[in-house]
């Protein structure tokens, strides 16, 4: 295990590499100066924003920038913003655990929807509560998030008053107190973003379960005489989660990008908010930064899932 770990760690260093080349040549050539208001300034000498400019190097090619940006980065500089007058790693070192928190607490949400729902719709296919749940998943995944987010504030906030509408990270009071805050703000953010995965994995969920249900081996294992429950979860459940393990993993960069949203809509201090403001402000060096991380993030999950498979598929072996 801690070979095949060390082997997927230096394959991901060219991966992040050549995403880290790409991100910063399109943000490189896009159109936009994180200096363009001192150019329309007329307080600002030319000279001090010659200097400005050529002490960030703006004007280098865009090769030598890059490999500055790569050694600054290697030694722990992640650049520093333009607009916030503080260093990039201090930002994202803020916001981070914020967004963490409401996408994994989303994520656990969704896979306590998707796995029971899914699997009694699949053991009882056709039946009223498969119907039902057939009809809640579609209409889950038809909704988007923008859309059921400002429904749950209309409800919860504005016509019941039960919720705030706008997440507040430092919230008062101490121990009890203090947790059920937190909860409160963060209870619509995570059940928007839930309840989206949770009705796109239900489906993906009852289709996998539905396939292995009908392989010979499960029905060996009826004949052998194993009740139900122990055929279900020991021999059915955990092969089909292989698939649901994939999809997981491949829909993360679409988890993050419904977070964009989710922030936005619900005032969340996370790096999805930080990201949409420095794109509207034009400051590079935290969107580079923000959307590296993004991408640590994606292949990180990514290699979690690998090592789930093997939890799951003893006849995967890491070599």
């Amino acid at each position: 295990m801690s070979r095949y770990l060390v082997r997927r760690l230096l394959i991901a260093i060219p991966s992040l590499i050549g995403i880290s080349i790409v991100l910063f040549t399109v943000l490189a050539l896009a159109p936009g100066d994180p200096f363009g208001e001192l150019a329309t300034n007329p307080n600002v000498p030319p000279a001090v924003r010659a200097a400005l400019r050529a002490k960030f190097g703006l004007d280098d090619p865009i090769v030598v920038r890059y490999l500055r940006w790569l050694v600054a980065m290697l030694h722990g500089d992640w650049g520093f913003s333009f607009v916030s007058r503080v260093d990039v790693d201090q930002l994202i070192l803020q916001r981070l655990p914020t967004t963490l928190l409401v996408i994994g607490s989303s994520q656990v949400l969704a896979l306590m929807i998707a796995l029971p729902v899914g699997i009694i719709a699949a053991m009882r296919p056709y039946s009223l509560f498969d119907q039902i749940a057939n009809t809640f998943a579609f209409v889950g995944f038809s909704l988007p998030t923008f859309f059921t987010g400002i429904v749950f504030i209309l409800i919860f906030s504005v016509y019941l008053g039960w919720l705030p509408s706008v997440y507040q990270s430092d919230v008062g009071g101490t121990g009890w107190q203090w947790l059920w805050e937190h909860v409160r703000n963060a209870a619509m953010p995570v059940a928007v973003l839930g309840l989206f995965q949770g009705a796109s994995w239900t489906r993906f969920v009852r289709s996998a379960m539905l396939d292995v249900v009908r392989l010979d081996y499960v029905t060996t294992a009826r004949a052998k005489g194993l009740p139900e429950r122990k055929v279900v979860i020991k021999h059915v459940v955990r092969n089909a989660l292989i698939p649901v393990v994939t999809l997981v993993a491949l829909q993360m960069p679409a988890v993050f990008g419904g977070a964009i949203i989710t922030e936005q809509i619900f005032r969340i201090p996370g790096i999805g908010s930080l990201l949409i403001s420095s794109i509207l402000a034009n400051d590079t060096p935290v969107i580079m930064a923000v959307t590296f991380v993004f991408a640590c993030l994606v292949i990180a999950f990514n290699l979690l899932a690998d090592i789930i498979y093997g939890w799951l598929d003893p006849r995967i072996s890491y070599r």
